[in-house]
């Protein structure tokens, strides 16, 4: 029996995913045959479709009672983007080429935003007023990165061909469009609901918390979509995609995705992701924050933060 929890555990995660972008890419054509500007379509519905099974997991996990898996959701998940993701980036494309306007923009609101979070939590618990902290600060970063990004900056962050943006910019939607937005929001749903349940099944046959594999292989599941786009965007030499993903993916973590499930329940964080979970988040976000000031992150840094990333996982499961 546990095997076929895993296995389906395993096969929820890839619906997921999947699910995640049959949705963004849909959802780009329609807001584009609405005449949407590429540049907000490149920072709401792409940067945030990156982001949705995080969060859908979250909000089911909190509305089956689950509240710890939230906090460690999103921590798992940030520390996996950037040691794990910007790690075996840094790798497959030798060095990453860091821009001015990523420093000077972007890394000021992820530490901003690492701050708000980590005051938010240090009683070990994420409450309603709090929630709405986390949201107007998410809102903020929003409004600062569409006020401060020029337009040219992210039209190639869009995952559809050039070809079919100008197919869509004539009002051209298809009921394939139609469809797979659709079954893509369904899939999401029922996906990261079964998630949750044989998280919780293989948690308790193995007689560990439900933190423990939210933290480990929910957020590394979960984080599949900046994987794909970052390590894609690197090896093209599009650095700008492969490390801004980054950035707006861990401040949608912090902010959207712990903040919008404490609207719903008061959230708990237990304690192996607070003793190990957000140490680690702060260290991993400095270490990023300051090799990206050389503006090259370059292949031995990738490899210090994959091995930090192991170190990380056998903390957790306690070989060390």
């Amino acid at each position: 029996m546990i095997t076929w929890w895993i296995i389906a555990f395993i096969l929820t995660l890839v619906i997921l995913v999947k699910s995640a972008d049959w949705l963004v890419n849909s959802a780009e054509k329609i807001g584009l045959a609405f005449k949407m500007s590429p540049f907000i379509i490149g920072v709401t519905i792409v940067a945030i479709g990156t982001s949705l099974p995080e969060l859908i997991t979250s909000l089911a996990a909190t509305l089956q009672g689950e509240t710890t898996v939230v906090v460690a959701n999103a921590v798992g998940s940030s520390i996996a983007n950037i040691l794990l993701i910007v790690g075996l980036a840094a790798v497959f494309a030798r060095t990453l080429v860091v821009k001015r306007s990523l420093i000077d923009l972007d890394a000021p609101m992820l530490i901003t935003s690492g701050a708000l979070f980590l005051f938010v939590v240090w009683d070990k618990q994420v409450v309603f007023g709090e929630g709405i902290l986390l949201l107007a600060g998410f809102v903020i970063y929003l409004l600062y990165t569409i006020l401060h990004k020029r337009e040219e900056e992210i039209p190639d962050n869009l995952p559809i061909k050039v070809q079919q943006r100008e197919q869509v910019k004539k009002g051209k939607i298809g009921i394939k469009t139609i469809g797979l937005f659709i079954l893509g929001a369904v899939g999401l749903l029922f996906s990261a609901h079964f998630s949750i349940f044989y998280m919780i099944k293989i948690a308790k046959h193995f007689q560990i918390a439900n933190s423990l594999i939210a933290i480990t292989a929910l957020a590394v599941g979960t984080s599949l979509p900046e994987l794909v786009v970052s390590i894609k965007a690197a090896m093209g030499k599009k650095y700008e995609i492969a490390l801004g993903n980054i950035f707006g993916s861990n401040v949608f973590n912090i902010l959207l995705i712990v903040g919008l499930p404490a609207l719903f329940k008061p959230l708990s964080v237990d304690e192996l992701t607070y003793i190990i979970g957000l140490p680690v988040l702060a260290i991993s976000t400095l270490l990023f924050v300051i090799s990206g000031i050389s503006k090259k992150i370059h292949i031995w840094e990738g490899a210090m933060y994959l091995l930090i990333y192991i170190l990380f996982i056998l903390k957790l499961i306690g070989v060390l």
